[in-house]
């Protein structure tokens, strides 16, 4: 078993160690002790120096053992180890900011915690709760700062599972168990590292929630993370404050207004595109000569684009009487076939067949299908449709 400095001294950073075994070709390094955490908990691994060899991972063996996962071969059995402390106390922030989240969570909202992971950039956990309002996060929020504002002591103990601990969860182990303390709040079984305060916890930023399953998935950053996050945040807000011109405590409104007129413009641009695609579709429809079987015909093969915009096109086409409309993109393999109601063809079943013949895929009714094939395949499919329209026709005529 590794000694593990950490667990009494968060704040730990340079110590002495022997090495005790070495493994793949000296970079998986095994010390008497360390003040390296290993990654477990929800809580991501430290990093740092081992005799000025980079630390790029920790982890925990099967057996108890941390092995040290170094970027270059270690050779020395006497060590000087260095924790990278920025990150050490980056972390530390965040998993003492999830104790107090979690904390006030259940105590006085009645949400327990079910899971929690501490990322490098943000760090969630899951509540078992089936919504939070928006109210009520400003609420949650304000709740936990007031608690780190009033800088509880954090403590770290020592007791056996057996007796009388008074934990917010029920501990899954039995023996000795590690709690860290929040005076007056909270009290939780926890091997992590840990600040001595809450004050040291800084602000706490709650930011968006997501649902999952029968429980919310709350987004949170701490201390050093909370403060980064919101002056990238006021940079973002003022470089959409420069756009529109205005002040920063106008840009909702602002954007408002201009999501409004933008979606107003773009339903115009709809409506237009419908009207013209109309008046396209009937001009075409006049100005197609009928075949010997009195059907008008209407093609459209494009190089590439949508055959979506060809569709209003063709339905225009075919609301007149005994008409027939073919689209394609060449690029994708796209397909597009309308028919009249009188036309006596079943645009639907006739695309269909002609897919699967191509090795495509598609439907649609009656009047209305689409569907794609493979490029290549794209003239050959064409064919098969030109071919069994006119056999159609000549069937519907005889």
């Amino acid at each position: 078993m590794t000694a593990r400095l950490y667990y009494t001294d968060c704040y730990l950073c340079d110590f002495t160690a022997r090495v005790t075994e070495v493994a793949d070709d000296g970079r998986r390094v095994y010390l008497d002790r360390t003040a390296f955490y290993p990654e477990s908990g929800g809580q991501a691994a430290d990093r740092g120096w081992i005799n000025g060899v980079a630390v790029e991972d920790v982890q925990e063996d099967e057996d108890g053992r941390v092995a040290h996962l170094l970027a270059a071969p270690l050779t020395s059995a006497d060590t000087a180890c260095r924790i990278d402390w920025e990150r050490r106390y980056d972390l530390m922030q965040q998993h003492s900011g999830q104790h107090l989240l979690s904390a006030v969570c259940a105590n006085e909202f009645g949400w327990a915690t079910v899971s929690v992971h501490l990322g490098d950039t943000v760090s969630t956990v899951d509540l078992e709760t089936a919504a939070i309002s928006p109210a009520l996060l400003v609420r949650l929020e304000r709740r936990v700062n007031e608690l780190a504002w009033e800088n509880r002591p954090l403590r770290i103990e020592f007791a056996d599972a057996a007796g009388e601990l008074n934990l917010r969860k029920a501990p899954a182990r039995a023996g000795t168990l590690r709690i860290v303390a929040i005076e007056g709040l909270d009290r939780s079984a926890c091997g992590g590292t840990h600040v001595r305060s809450t004050g040291e916890i800084g602000l706490v930023l709650l930011r968006r929630q997501e649902k999952i399953r029968a429980l919310v998935r709350l987004e949170f950053v701490c201390g050093g993370r909370a403060l980064a996050r919101a002056r990238a945040d006021a940079e973002a807000l003022g470089q959409v404050a420069q756009l529109y011109a205005c002040g920063l405590d106008d840009v909702p409104a602002q954007a408002r207004r201009q999501h409004d007129a933008l979606r107003a413009a773009e339903k115009q641009a709809r409506t237009l595109a419908a009207d013209i695609a109309g008046h396209r579709g009937r001009e075409a429809y006049q100005a197609a000569i009928p075949d010997e079987h009195g059907v008008r015909r209407w093609e459209a093969i494009a190089a590439d684009g949508s055959v979506d915009e060809a569709r209003a096109v063709a339905q225009s086409f075919c609301a007149g009487s005994r008409a027939v409309a073919l689209a394609a993109v060449r690029a994708t393999g796209a397909i597009l076939l309308a028919a009249s109601a009188d036309s006596g063809l079943d645009a639907g079943r006739i695309l269909k067949l002609a897919l699967e013949a191509a090795g495509g895929r598609g439907g649609g009714n009656a009047r209305l299908a689409q569907g794609s094939v493979p490029p290549a395949q794209l003239e050959a499919a064409l064919a098969c449709l030109r071919d069994r329209i006119q056999t159609l026709r000549q069937s519907n005529n005889g």
